[in-house]
């Protein structure tokens, strides 16, 4: 059987945590930021740990990781 192919989009959105979830940035922080708390953006900078019920479709997109 040939080699798999990663995506290359999702290779560049998400990593791979140790107990096998994924690592995700934050949505939101992009543009229209004068509204939004300094707070809010502040908690937006860290990390998310993606949803359970996404973790299967982005492992089927990212086979060696």
């Amino acid at each position: 059987m040939p080699k798999l192919k990663s995506h290359s989009g999702a290779g560049k959105r998400f990593k791979r945590t140790g107990t096998g979830g994924f690592k995700c940035k934050q949505s939101h922080k992009r543009h229209i930021l004068t509204k939004k708390s300094t707070k809010r953006k502040r908690q937006l900078r860290k990390t998310a740990i993606l949803h359970p019920s996404d973790t299967p479709l982005v492992a089927r997109m990212l086979p060696y990781s």
